[in-house]
């Protein structure tokens, strides 16, 4: 056989798959924060005993974290993987951990009722605090780190004083469990407590009453004040409001980002982001000047609490799944080196030879024939099945999730003379999943060339069948409305375009055309200094 005969027969054999075209998609749009908060290493992830409630960073480095577990505490270290410290005297679920900012004592509630204070270098408690009469939810210092203010599920909330282990001040104005305080950093006798009766209350010790009351609208679970201490952040419900306490604790914004509770509150990069932690398995963070989302994590179970290290050096976070997981920061050189990496994608004989194997002068490269993989539509195309090539390329899925391919197809049978072939000869079934696949996609632009051909050539074949089937007529109905809906769009946006045309002519600095023989004169020359000259009547 003559080689020249042989080479066509190959080039016949061949099969060029359907080309599917790539669009552009709005996909994320990758801002700084974008950059900033996905520069974290995979996440460490641990089990704990139970539901992590709380998770507290040392104020003081090496920035120790203590995560509240079901009976116990464990304090771990910036990167181990294994507790350094583990307080577990507790006789019933402990609750809400909390450091002093020196880091050198632990305050814990108990569902028991009584509060505990522990040495960090310590085992055993130092001091018992007794007096409420149900579980205590809220622990936390005030600034002069010499007292302690208590919330609980009996409605009060009370300060303590540490060397004499007695009761100071007691305030029972809530009217449901509190869950959720925060003290003043600023002043040691300010502190505000959040409540399942939808209430915050702003307390001063050195009164015998609240000083200040909001209203959440939603059981309150979290509560976080900004370091300057004029605004107030709420967390309950699906909500996040902010608080302005200057103006005497007005709303100065609320968001509803979640779809499920909102159950932790935390501020980061200096104060200028804010980071809300949901049951719906979300992380959002704020931009604080705006308040509008600027990224999003996600994680695989509900999440209870959530804590950032200083600096966003890690990001910690409890699931209801009793996991606890980790995320830290990469330093520069681990994103240069990840960066490099993705660059170079090792290739077979790295794996065979080794990372630094250089190929020698008599090396003979072998080749494998790489196999063709077609789609389930390209292998019907082969054969030549132009209707089942079409069916298979409506498919739900296909259909559903990337209709470019159905185009596609058509397309190329279009461009083959064959598509008035694979439109006709179908049941009612398979009409009415063409006329849906029209009626979904006819009018995007991206499709609209291909699709109106084909729906031509269905209304041209289809025609006499027309008001025999009541579930094509509705599709057709539908398609026709569609269509007309879609032209008054058009003749809207071309009236829209002429009075823009118009409005930009009329902006337009004229040019004046002067006469023959006297323009100079008459009137200005553009361009000239504004003299006054006569004028001459032109007749």
């Amino acid at each position: 056989m003559p080689e020249d005969c042989f080479a066509i027969r190959i080039e016949m054999a061949s099969f060029k798959p359907t080309k599917i075209p790539v669009y552009p998609k709005l996909g994320e749009k990758v801002t700084q924060d974008t950059l900033y908060w996905k520069n974290y290493k995979t996440p460490v992830q641990i089990k704990e005993f139970g539901a992590v409630s709380n998770i507290d960073f040392s104020p003081v480095a090496p920035h120790n974290f203590a995560v509240t577990a079901f009976t116990r505490i464990h304090i771990y270290g910036p990167f181990s993987q294994e507790p350094v410290k583990t307080f577990s005297r507790f006789k019933d679920t402990a609750y809400c951990g909390r450091f002093r900012s020196d880091g050198q004592l632990l305050v814990a509630g108990c569902e028991d009722s009584v509060v505990r204070l522990f040495d960090v270098s310590g085992k055993v408690a130092l001091r018992m605090f007794k007096g409420h009469s149900k579980a205590v939810h809220v622990t936390d210092f005030t600034s002069d780190r010499y007292q302690i203010l208590t919330g609980s599920d009996d409605y009060t909330c009370r300060l303590w004083d540490i060397p004499n282990a007695v009761e100071l001040t007691a305030y029972q104005e809530h009217a449901d469990y509190i869950r959720c305080g925060v003290t003043s950093k600023l002043n040691r006798d300010f502190f505000i407590t959040g409540s399942y009766d939808h209430s915050l209350k702003m307390f001063d010790a050195r009164m015998d009453k609240s000083v200040m009351t909001m209203d959440h609208g939603q059981p309150v679970e979290s509560l976080l004040l900004y370091p300057s201490e004029g605004l107030l952040v709420s967390a309950g419900g699906r909500y996040v409001k902010v608080w302005d306490l200057l103006k005497g604790g007005q709303p100065l914004v609320s968001l509803r980002n979640h779809h499920k509770t909102v159950t932790s509150l935390a501020l980061g990069s200096n104060g200028q982001r804010l980071l809300s932690a949901s049951l719906d398995r979300h992380v959002k963070v704020y931009n604080t000047t705006n308040y509008k989302v600027v990224h999003n994590f996600d994680y695989a179970a509900s999440i209870l609490s959530l804590a950032l290290a200083p600096d966003d050096e890690s990001i910690v976070v409890g699931m209801t799944n009793s996991i606890l997981s980790i995320k830290h920061r990469k330093s520069p050189e681990e994103s240069n080196e990840l960066t490099n990496q993705q660059r170079r994608r090792p290739s077979y004989r790295v794996f065979v030879k080794g990372k630094n194997y250089i190929p020698k002068q008599d090396d003979y490269l072998v080749s494998k024939p790489v196999k063709q993989h077609l789609a389930k539509y390209d292998k019907q195309l082969k054969k030549f099945n132009v209707s089942k090539a079409l069916d298979k390329a409506l498919e739900s899925w296909t259909r559903l999730k990337k209709p470019e391919v159905p185009v596609a197809v058509m397309k190329e049978l279009d461009r083959r003379g064959t598509l008035k072939n694979a439109l006709a000869g179908r049941d009612e079934s398979g009409l009415s999943q063409l006329l849906h696949f029209l009626i979904g996609n006819l009018v995007d632009s991206r499709f609209t060339p291909v699709l109106a051909t084909a729906a031509e050539m269905i209304l041209d074949i289809y025609h006499s069948v027309i008001g025999q089937s009541p579930v094509v007529d509705r599709q057709l109905i539908r398609l026709q409305e569609l269509l007309e809906k879609e032209l008054d769009y058009q003749r809207d946006l071309l009236e829209i375009l002429g009075m823009l045309d118009t409005m930009f002519a009329s902006s337009l600095p004229r040019k004046e055309v002067p006469c023959s023989g006297i323009g100079r004169s008459n009137g200005l020359v553009q361009g000239e200094a504004s003299t006054p000259r006569p004028q001459l009547q032109v007749t």
